[in-house]
């Protein structure tokens, strides 16, 4: 009985709308990173001078050095011989190749750094969604009241701030605060002392400022979406029937606008997942944060193909999963919306 439960449970997940979309999603970007990989690859080659030539012009490093190098990570093929090996290793063992810098495996590199960074990525997240959709909703419900105009500077002050100014002047406070604010890095000195709560607290402590410093103008502008597309949905004339039924204005507000508001902001998730990688930037090399960000630039400044060519098919990755989430949360929201009508 258990069998045929768990079989007809199965069988109606694989006919559901949302399984076929995932599938069909999945399918497609199977080719979208297939097409970008090449596009990427080919830019690259087109970028001036390789990590080699850097070598070469060391008069320290012989010739043979160099050409065993050249051999060792096959720049001595064509730029499509380079490129299919890479994708064929990546198909058959799933190898990114070597960095030339650091001499390491690309992904042993890039996962001892991930975790770091969508530690960071996602606190920022969590804030800048956490002010912003309350603040963007009371701006809207006092509409050119005072509370309205004020937050709106606040919102206009935020989005005028590069973000590596915000970094700045958030380092400059903690050099003036220390030691209540740590200056940079992600761990104490003494973290490996301390208990398992000490050391989510410690990072805690250390993840402040970064986070702060990439929540504010994310803030700013999703503030200033939020109200006005709570301002817009106000003006709908099913909101004009509900007040005339006599409902409570919260539940006109926070029930029937709010549900309908939030689906255009839930579509920006996917991009907002997207910026994760290369939004901490910033923040990493201000701080002194041990992220992907911090990594990734050391690659583009040396040249280092593989890592490079990684990380960007790890932005194209996180693009592709952030909208199908966006895509499945919006489905969640409103059952209404057909998977197959949206693009």
């Amino acid at each position: 009985m258990d069998k045929k439960l768990k079989y007809s449970k199965l069988k109606q997940l694989i006919a559901s709308e949302t399984f076929a979309y995932v599938l069909k999603r999945l399918l497609q970007a199977i080719l979208t990173l297939f097409l970008a990989s090449a596009l990427c690859f080919a830019i690259i080659q087109l970028a001036p001078g390789s990590y080699i030539d850097t070598l070469s012009q060391n008069p320290q490093i012989s010739q043979d050095t160099i050409k065993q190098l050249e051999q060792q990570f096959g720049l001595d093929k064509s730029p499509l011989e380079q490129y299919l090996r890479w994708l064929t290793q990546i198909i058959t063992s799933g190898n990114f190749g070597r960095s030339f810098v650091f001499q390491q495996p690309v992904a042993d590199l890039l996962l001892e750094r991930i975790p770091a960074t969508l530690v960071l990525s996602i606190s920022s997240l969590i804030m800048t969604w956490a002010i912003a959709i309350p603040l963007g909703i009371i701006a809207g419900v006092n509409q050119n009241r005072f509370l309205d105009r004020f937050l709106q500077l606040i919102s206009y002050t935020g989005q005028g701030f590069p973000s590596f100014i915000t970094a700045l002047l958030l380092l400059f406070l903690a050099q003036n605060l220390s030691p209540l604010l740590p200056v940079g890095g992600m761990q104490s000195i003494d973290y490996d002392e301390l208990s398992f709560v000490g050391k989510i607290l410690d990072m805690g402590w250390h993840i402040i400022l970064p986070t702060v410093a990439l929540s504010i103008t994310s803030f700013a502008g999703l503030q200033r979406l939020m109200r006005g597309q709570l301002l817009d949905v106000l003006r709908q004339n099913y909101i004009q029937t509900a007040r005339a039924k006599g409902l409570p204005e919260n539940r006109v507000i926070y029930v029937h606008a709010l549900r309908n508001a939030i689906n255009p902001l839930i579509t920006l998730l996917g991009f907002e997942f997207a910026s994760l990688l290369g939004g901490s930037f910033i923040a990493e090399y201000f701080f002194n944060w041990p992220g992907l960000g911090t990594l990734i630039l050391e690659a583009v400044r040396n040249q280092d193909l593989y890592l490079v060519m990684a990380s960007l098919m790890m932005g194209a990755l996180m693009l592709i999963i952030g909208n199908l989430l966006a895509d499945l949360l919006l489905k969640a929201v409103d059952p209404r919306i057909k998977l197959e009508n949206l693009k």
